[in-house]
């Protein structure tokens, strides 16, 4: 049984979807597209179901959990996911959000939204932030219990002043999911 080779995306609103599809298409992947909204809208048992069907990787999926404090509807959906037997997580992009929850994870590195990668995390804007390796925002709380590769910060998907913007070939999010297809190994693995 061949496992599918995945990309998690804490983020689900209609700015991140349309980014996420472009950035899917443009490294030959697949997008869950019914998984975004806010808050994601389908169960983790749903998301996989639609995983197995995509006809090749990597597939990237959104997940939001609409400012919901520790355990939302976008992070019961990825745990579901992330720890399923014929699901294999390259990476996760982790996105910044002005959140009230201030929930927080891991990152092994930031893309600032002027394409430089950074030690520190970055905020909504994606400028970068005060703290080293770390991130606040909304869906990320649950990606420190999982056992995830490569993680990246990157600011809101698709915005970031303009600089993420569609109308630009959302620069920063193709950066951040070719950085995890690097560091995950994906390419040397495909025959």
């Amino acid at each position: 049984m061949e496992r599918r080779k995945v990309i998690l995306v804490t983020d689900g609103d209609e700015h991140a979807r349309k980014v996420i599809e472009l950035a899917a298409e443009e490294v030959g992947g697949r997008c869950i597209s019914y998984s975004w909204g806010n808050p994601t809208p389908i169960s983790g048992e749903e998301i996989v179901s639609l995983i197995l069907q995509t006809p090749y990787d990597p597939v990237l999926v959104m997940f939001d959990d609409c400012g919901q404090h520790e355990g939302g509807l976008g992070e019961k959906a990825m745990q579901y996911v992330a720890l399923h037997p014929q699901i294999d997580v390259l990476g996760a992009i982790a996105v910044a959000s002005s959140t009230h929850s201030r929930e927080w994870t891991h990152v092994d590195v930031s893309i600032d939204r002027y394409g430089n990668l950074t030690e520190f995390g970055v905020d909504k804007e994606g400028l970068p932030d005060l703290e080293i390796g770390r991130i606040n925002g909304d869906t990320v709380y649950i990606l420190d219990e999982l056992t995830i590769p490569v993680v990246v910060g990157v600011g809101d998907i698709g915005k970031m002043a303009g600089f993420d913007s569609i109308k630009k070939g959302a620069p920063i999010t193709k950066q951040a999911v070719e950085i995890i297809l690097k560091r995950s190994g994906y390419h040397e693995s495909r025959p």
